[in-house]
């Protein structure tokens, strides 16, 4: 299936390995199953918490209707599997900031470069398309391919904050990175404005 075909999923985005479109409500058991995986929210901070049905539904029925949360599915371009979900919080248009978080659900699909090119279509998102300025986001300092990732994206390192995140009786600090638009290079948005 190639983007934009009836019988594929809606897609925005389409990069060289990962296609971004929006969130599904179809999509909420696999959205589900990727939450109750503890590897695969070991990085995040969702904590290790099992997740209900109920749960999955009121954050979608939450994120869906709130304007300053813009989600999207990560698709495989190759399969248009869905294989995680990337967007913004807390988009401030006033400020022209917002953070940044990414999930990928599906462990076949890490270290194949698709979480770098889906951060990076989500930055192209946000300063080409919404007009934002600065996006940040918090990494745990032991997801060292979180923070490679980020920093091919173009992410840079600007604060820590100190074993201020405890698992299994560890400390571990978070780490705050943050991108600007002046910083952002390689828009493949930039060719719908022209």
């Amino acid at each position: 299936m190639e983007p934009g075909r009836p019988d594929g999923p809606i897609v925005n985005i389409v990069g060289e390995k990962v296609a971004l479109g929006p969130r599904r409500r179809d999509l909420l058991p696999l959205y589900q199953q990727w939450m109750n995986d503890f590897e695969v929210t070991r990085t995040l901070g969702v904590g290790w918490r099992p997740i209900t049905w109920e749960f999955e539904e009121a954050w979608y029925a939450r994120v869906s209707q709130n304007e300053r949360e813009i989600g999207f599915t990560i698709y495989e371009r190759a399969s248009l599997r869905p294989i995680g979900s990337t967007g913004l919080h807390d988009v401030d248009h006033q400020h022209r900031t917002a953070g940044f978080g990414i999930v990928i659900g599906e462990k076949d699909c890490w270290g194949k470069g698709y979480g770098t090119e889906a951060t990076v279509l989500t930055l192209d998102y946000a300063f080409t398309g919404l007009g934002l300025h600065n996006v940040i986001l918090t990494v745990y300092a032991d997801n060292e391919r979180g923070l490679r990732a980020y920093t091919r994206a173009g992410f840079r390192v600007i604060g820590r904050r100190r074993e201020a995140l405890r698992r299994g009786g560890q400390a571990n600090d978070v780490v705050y990175m943050d991108c600007l638009a002046t910083e952002f290079e390689g828009s493949i948005l930039r060719r719908l404005l022209d």
